[in-house]
């Protein structure tokens, strides 16, 4: 597909020469002769680069605004700012503002190709590695054995044929987002859009904004994630972030099912699915006067939670064997394995949870390590788990011989019950000793039941 420019410029003649310029070297072009012009063809469809005078028919720095408000759509599209009237001020402020390069009028038109060539090829380069990261993500599946995954599966091939709201729980990195995508993947929504609200990442100021959309005093509009998703599915990602204010309005909306856009006059019907989630403990948030209780009740219809990995250590090799694959399927590179039953792996708190796996193994792939001493000692590395295992080693060597070795079949114990999820006849048979002589192990070393 063509790299299409829009040019933006108030003097016909620029606005030719730039035109055929461009044109004759291969590109698509669009033109605006003035700001309202400019503002219709950005909001109507984003170009892949935008030249842009910097002042035009409304005022000295109309050019800056319409960057901004190209990188508030989009920030990797490239802009490049022209100007008859240039000064070192000028520049410096087009360049903080996110301008790709700046360039003076008259403009020599070789460096202008050039910048224009540097421009496309940057823009492609970060839509591909998006559109990798998109694809890599959205071919992950929800792996695990564990009871906790296996209930999951079950409940969203249930839940996904309705049109029930859902409330998604779990710590971060836990796989919640890819509940919410599975969801959408076989709901009878899966040919309509899937849009993610981050209520973590917003600015407490354009929630509503982010939300609802505005209608501006020139005419233009900026939709919100209610009118993206419409016909599809809505995640609100990190919902008790949400502030109260808003919150109500979310609520009058969900009651209504319409809303009015800032500064709108008419209502606008909402056909939107949504699903909310959090990493915080709701109804902690609930007391503590966070979160309005009237709305947790309407938007938590079917509540999800996913464990943490340290509690379904079980699925580990699983993942581990999973995602080795697909990342060496996606990213084309050659075959790697990673033990499955590597202790350090199995034994580490993962704190960061199944992301954090995820992006170990990444780390693994892109390393290309090309013996299996060389990946273990990137998993020690990266986990930063070699000092405890040292202090656990010199630990043993100060004590008498029965507590050292209590000590460690303590630790190897409670590791095996860890990795087969508490199931104690398969831990037997991998250990190598009757399940009845088990249970008196465990007993003896006071070491708890999963189950």
């Amino acid at each position: 597909m063509s790299t299409e420019i829009l040019i933006i410029d108030d003097n016909a003649d620029i606005r030719n020469i730039l035109n055929d310029l461009i044109s004759d070297a291969g590109y698509k072009t669009r033109i605006a002769a003035n700001y309202n012009q400019a503002l219709k063809e950005i909001d109507k469809k984003l170009p892949d680069i935008a030249i842009i005078d910097v002042k035009l028919d409304k005022g000295d720095n109309d050019g800056i605004e319409l960057l901004s408000h190209i990188k508030q759509k989009n920030k990797d599209i490239p802009v490049i700012i022209i100007s008859g009237h240039a000064n070192i001020e000028m520049a410096v402020k087009s360049l903080k503002s996110g301008a790709f390069e700046f360039i003076q009028k008259p403009f020599d038109k070789e460096r202008l190709m050039n910048f224009i060539k540097r421009a496309s090829e940057n823009y492609n380069l970060l839509k591909q590695n998006k559109y990798l990261e998109t694809k890599l993500f959205h071919s992950f599946d929800l792996i695990g054995s564990s009871t906790n995954i296996t209930k999951i599966n079950e409940q969203i091939n249930k839940v996904s044929s309705t049109e029930s709201r859902v409330f998604i729980c779990g710590p971060t990195g836990s796989g919640k987002e890819l509940i919410a995508r599975k969801i959408h993947k076989i709901s009878n929504r899966r040919n309509k859009p899937f849009i993610i609200l981050n209520g973590a990442l917003l600015d407490v100021k354009k929630y509503e904004q982010e939300l609802f959309g505005e209608e501006k005093d020139d005419g233009s509009i900026s939709y919100g994630a209610l009118e993206k998703s419409s016909g599809g599915i809505l995640l609100i990602d990190e919902v008790s972030e949400i502030p109260l204010e808003t919150q109500s309005k979310i609520l009058r909306v969900l009651i209504d099912q319409k809303f009015k856009r800032i500064n709108g006059n008419h209502d606008i019907k909402v056909d939107v699915r949504i699903i909310c989630s959090t990493s915080r403990d709701v109804n902690n948030e609930i007391l503590q006067g966070n979160f309005r209780e009237d709305l947790f009740h309407r938007l938590n219809v079917f509540q999800i939670n996913i464990e943490p990995l340290n509690k379904r250590a079980q699925d580990i090799p699983l993942l581990i064997k999973y995602f080795s694959e697909k990342i060496a399927e996606n990213y084309n590179i050659k075959k790697f394995e990673i033990d499955p039953n590597n202790h350090n792996l199995i034994d580490y708190n993962w704190p960061g949870n199944v992301r954090e796996l995820r992006n170990l193994i990444e780390r693994i792939a892109i390393l290309s390590p090309e013996s299996s001493e060389k990946i273990s000692n990137i998993i020690k590395e990266s986990l930063k788990i070699s000092e405890g295992g040292e202090i656990f080693y010199e630990k043993s060597l100060s004590k008498p011989l029965k507590e050292a070795r209590e000590n460690f079949e303590k630790e190897y114990l409670s590791s095996q019950l860890k990795k087969f999820g508490g199931n104690i006849s398969k831990m037997a048979k991998f250990i190598g000793m009757e399940r009845s002589a088990l249970h008196r192990k465990l007993k003896g070393l006071n070491i708890k039941d999963l189950n």
